[in-house]
């Protein structure tokens, strides 16, 4: 089955560096295309990112593993549901979340609503993980109430005849680029002065949606493929890891200063296969972004997935940890793995308890001090860029949200300054 589908998919696997510099002439690309190499052309669009050297440069720093005086934070999921000014944009806008996600403007709008309200260290694209299945052509849909759907999934390896040869993130994701445009000149305007954070999910987690369809059915669904169809699902890691190469590629080149990558269905992937399918795919996305992007900082989170933090340590500047994970045995031991490779450690990025921040049920601004004094000092204050281990589920108080981010602030602000 595998040998014919080869034959009759023609999958298209980019190989080829993009250019260095933006311009508008069609560039030549080297495909692998049903075993032989020919070459493609796409046009680029000139691109004149702003906000280029953003002001408040904590984050960066920190990613590079300089020592900084104060720990900057940021929020999986910072913008959106727990935020009363994006329940009113929905309602006076008449847009749902994936209206949103196609214009520019509105994405711009979502993504600075968390920068005024908090004093946060970077802005993160609002967008989706889903938008690249739907590169692809796989339909995504939002019923209300069950989450983001893929209604048609890949069932078997027959379906992937109904994938593109290949994908131009240029003609397909163009909206998600200018958003990232957007978002930057959003910033210089308003006189934020952060960065901000571009971001795809891993393939596996990819793969895992395409072929289960959603986030709470079918979770077996992306496993059975690496067991019963081995090849086929590796073709379509390796497909997808090109288009998320090329998407993050330029997500930088309008303008993102640093990148994240979510393998965010690690709950439903074993260990053997996280090393063998998942891993590889994420290894290849941080080699090339390096190659392609060398000064960028890469970030990872292989969520509920934590036996994967050694491999991602080392190819990836930051690394972050969930909520069930020991901050300092993580600490210690990427550490002592870069000790061993004479390399520098990976920075830490986590790990707040995202229930502290509930509306109905949250702590009190006593409880969330010291829920953040013990993160600061089980992790250290430097080297740690302080996040969730969860991301925000809609749910929670935004006056809570407020006194932990500027807790993490003043708190690693008076242990650096005391030596700590």
């Amino acid at each position: 089955m595998a040998a014919m589908l080869r034959s009759n998919t023609k999958f298209t696997n980019v190989v080829a560096k993009s250019a260095t510099k933006n311009t508008t002439a069609a560039r030549p690309k080297t495909v692998c295309k049903a075993g032989k190499k020919v070459m493609v052309t796409s046009a680029e669009k000139v691109r004149t990112p702003t906000n280029v050297t953003p002001e408040n440069d904590l984050m960066i720093r920190v990613a590079k593993g300089e020592a900084t005086e104060a720990t900057p934070v940021w929020l999986f999921r910072q913008a959106g549901r727990h935020l009363p000014e994006y329940n009113q944009f929905k309602k006076d806008s008449g847009k749902n979340f994936l209206q949103i996600l196609d214009d520019p403007m509105a994405v711009a709008e979502v993504t600075m609503q968390p920068l005024r309200r908090y004093n946060l260290d970077a802005a993160i694209l609002f967008s989706d993980i889903l938008v690249v299945p739907q590169a692809f052509g796989i339909d995504v849909e939002m019923p209300g109430g069950k989450g983001i759907l893929i209604p048609n999934p890949l069932t078997t390896p027959a379906d992937l005849k109904r994938l593109p040869d290949s994908v131009d993130v240029e003609k397909s994701l163009g909206h998600v680029f200018e958003g990232v445009e957007r978002i930057n000149e959003a910033i210089v305007k308003e006189g934020h002065g952060v960065p901000l954070i571009g971001f795809s999910a891993a393939p596996w987690t990819l793969l895992y949606y395409m072929v289960g369809g959603s986030s709470k059915d079918n979770g077996d669904a992306g496993i059975r493929w690496c067991r019963d169809y081995p090849e086929d699902a590796q073709m379509l890691l390796d497909h997808l890891t090109s288009v998320v190469i090329d998407y993050l590629d330029k997500q930088v080149q309008c303008g993102a200063h640093m990148i994240q990558v979510f393998e965010a269905m690690g709950e439903f992937i074993d260990e053997p296969t996280f090393h063998n399918f998942a891993m590889p795919a994420m290894k290849k996305i941080a080699e090339e972004m390096r190659r392609r992007h060398p000064t960028i900082p890469l970030l990872t989170f292989p969520r509920d997935a934590m036996y994967g933090i050694s491999a991602c340590a080392e190819c990836y500047d930051v690394v972050t940890i969930d909520t069930v994970a020991s901050r300092t045995e993580m600490r210690a031991m990427i550490a002592k793995e870069a000790a061993a490779r004479g390399a520098k450690p990976a920075r830490l990025q986590g790990n707040f308890d995202p229930a502290l921040l509930q509306l109905e049920t949250g702590g009190t601004n006593a409880q969330i001090e010291d829920a953040v004094r013990l993160m600061l000092s089980e992790f250290g204050p430097q080297g740690l860029i302080a996040n969730l281990g969860a991301g925000l589920m809609g749910k929670e108080d935004p006056a809570r949200v407020t006194h932990m981010i500027d807790s993490v602030h003043s708190i690693s602000k008076e242990m650096i300054a005391e030596g700590n």
